[in-house]
């Protein structure tokens, strides 16, 4: 299963952190079961809110303002903006890289 979010995330990074891809999908464990629930949808608000509290404030441990963070989640949506459905595991990894934490995953 892992290889195909390193084979998705290639589109977006050349160069793919396989340990860290592999604890992103052990973060998410179950919800990846559900098909709703293994995309990020970026015109939802609660579901970016959630995004910033539960991954970066959360498990990356982010303190920056609300407003930073939900700057750099944007900026990952301005990214995917060709993807209609934007995968979990691709966007928390986008967004570990962006703020630099892919290391501490991985």
């Amino acid at each position: 299963m892992t290889a195909n979010y390193i084979d998705e995330l290639k589109r977006y990074q050349p160069q793919v952190n396989e340990q860290a891809v592999a604890a992103i999908v052990k973060h998410l464990g179950i919800a990846l079961k559900s098909a709703d629930a293994s995309m990020v949808s970026c015109s939802s608000k609660d579901e970016l809110a959630r995004v910033r509290e539960s991954w970066l404030k959360k498990k990356l441990a982010l303190t920056a303002d609300d407003a930073t963070l939900d700057k750099y989640i944007a900026e990952i949506c301005t990214v995917m903006k060709g993807d209609n459905r934007k995968s979990r595991v691709t966007f928390y990894y986008l967004l570990a890289e962006k703020v630099g934490k892919l290391g501490s995953l991985g």
